[in-house]
């Protein structure tokens, strides 16, 4: 009983240090956030729907916010709103170890808050739009739906993480609230967005490249097939067409949309840089002039 009753008193404790913090995104909440300062709430960018945002406070008020900026990317946005008296929760200044205990926090109707613990750091995976997102905490605090935004914490109710994404089978990955977390939302938070480069294309990956160039007697070749393209885009400008096969980047070979991400990321918005592509069975080689980012590669 006394291990029951230290789990109870946990528990209690982080609400009481942290709770007032975390507030409901959405008119019917779909999300959760924290207030990480005054007027400044945090969530997932996978929980807005247009400019306004709807965000519900510990002490029953509901306020219209506006998106200050946001990363889809990245699945991070910062709102502007009325915190009123809601505190900005505390970072907790120094990564969670191996095996720490944490408090996953969410919002609906009521606070919920479970009790779970590190099961891995370092994880990575895919944003909203596909993009890799690096260095998360995975972990074992149940969340249910709605959850999403919400802060992962340690026992002290000190920010460890932003929970983002259910792995299935009772683990959980967090972004991690370090060094590079802070420095996002202060940029965020001043209307800046991260500037990344597009090419304004669709893609389908390697092996439905394979199988749809099989099928219709083509030579077998890895890359990444090209399935639409954005009028106007740096793509279009360039030339590239729907069914053209991707298969290098700066002169680096694109197997996966991880390769094609790494390659434009070191482009610079403006600089030019070469694609190769083939087209039918004949191999080419296409300048691009890079974009700024957007939907889609």
């Amino acid at each position: 009983m006394a291990v029951l009753e230290e789990m109870q008193q946990a528990v209690e404790g982080v609400a009481g240090a942290s709770g007032a913090s975390v507030v409901a995104i959405g008119e019917r909440p779909r999300g959760s956030g924290v207030v990480i300062g005054k007027g400044r709430v945090l969530t997932n960018a996978h929980n807005l729907r247009g400019e306004e945002v709807h965000v519900s406070f510990d002490d029953g008020r509901t306020e219209t916010g506006q998106v200050a900026g946001a990363d889809p990317d990245g699945d991070l946005a910062v709102i502007s709103v009325e915190t009123g008296g809601a505190p900005a929760v505390e970072f907790a200044g120094s990564p969670p170890k191996l095996g720490s205990p944490v408090f996953g926090m969410a919002r609906g109707r009521d606070l919920r808050v479970t009790l779970g613990f590190v099961s891995a750091l370092g994880r990575s995976f895919r944003g909203p739009r596909g993009r890799r997102i690096q260095g998360s905490v995975e972990h074992t605090a149940p969340l249910a739906r709605g959850s999403s935004g919400g802060p992962l914490v340690d026992e002290a109710g000190r920010l460890v993480g932003i929970n983002t994404n259910r792995l299935g089978d009772g683990f959980y990955l967090s972004i991690a609230a370090d060094d590079s977390l802070r420095e996002r939302i202060d940029a965020l938070g001043r209307g800046e967005g991260p500037s990344r480069t597009y090419l304004g294309v669709g893609i389908a990956p390697s092996h439905v490249a394979r199988r749809l160039r099989r099928s219709v007697g083509l030579p077998e070749r890895d890359g990444l097939l090209v399935r639409a393209v954005e009028e106007g885009s740096p793509a279009d400008r360039a030339g590239i067409q729907k069914g053209d096969l991707i298969v290098s980047a700066s002169g680096s070979a694109v197997s996966t949309v991880d390769d094609l991400y790494e390659a434009l990321d070191a482009v610079s918005k403006g600089d030019s840089f070469e694609l190769g592509i083939v087209r039918g069975a004949e191999e080419r080689k296409v300048g691009v002039s890079a974009g700024e980012a957007k939907s889609e590669v």
